[in-house]
């Protein structure tokens, strides 16, 4: 198979579920409103590239290359980004969607996430030290054996994680985010 190489290039409102996007290598392009539900995207290198308002969700990347990619406005549930290359992996969220994804064993130290809605995300023994989850909606995320040392959580909301289970010196939380620190213990919290 002959590999495309495709260069600062836009593609708006194309349902790649439909058609497949040609296999290949995309650099410096930019992806708006397309579909990309189921899509198969193993083995693609998605350099610098741009996601806007695009539907990810359940995309196959096993073996992608995702380097200085930007997801915004996007839906990306149940993506398996451990299956992604993780020698150069770097991707930024804004505003987007990643309920039921995956993060297992993956280095994301100093990763920043704004905005999102990651409901049951798997974080099992990831690092994500040095990062910040802002203003992101972490209901039933599982945070297990996982880094979270100096992460900030002071404006994340919904979460819940044992503290033994998972390392958290100098983590950041706010006063109404403490409950979900305690949890296991089954006391209550006025505030």
């Amino acid at each position: 198979m002959t590999d495309t190489y495709i260069e600062s290039q836009l593609f708006e409102s194309i349902d790649f579920a439909v058609t497949p996007l040609p296999f290949g290598e995309y650099d410096d392009c930019t992806f708006i409103n397309c579909n990309f539900g189921n899509a198969n995207l193993n083995g693609f290198k998605l350099i610098a590239c741009t996601f806007t308002d695009c539907n990810l969700s359940m995309a196959q990347t096993t073996k992608a290359t995702l380097r200085d990619v930007k997801f915004i406005g996007c839906k990306i549930m149940g993506l398996h980004f451990e299956s992604c290359d993780q020698f150069i992996f770097s991707v930024s969220f804004n505003n987007c969607i990643l309920n039921l994804s995956s993060f297992y064993k993956m280095k994301m130290k100093k990763m920043i996430f704004h905005n999102c809605t990651m409901h049951e995300v798997d974080f099992t023994e990831t690092d994500l030290s040095a990062g910040a989850f802002e203003n992101c909606d972490l209901s039933g995320v599982k945070f297990e054996r996982t880094n979270l040392e100096k992460t900030d959580f002071r404006t994340a909301i919904n979460y819940s994680f044992d503290p033994e289970l998972n390392k958290i010196k100098k983590a950041r939380f706010s006063v109404m985010g403490i409950s979900g620190l305690l949890a296991k213990y089954g006391i209550e919290i006025a505030y």
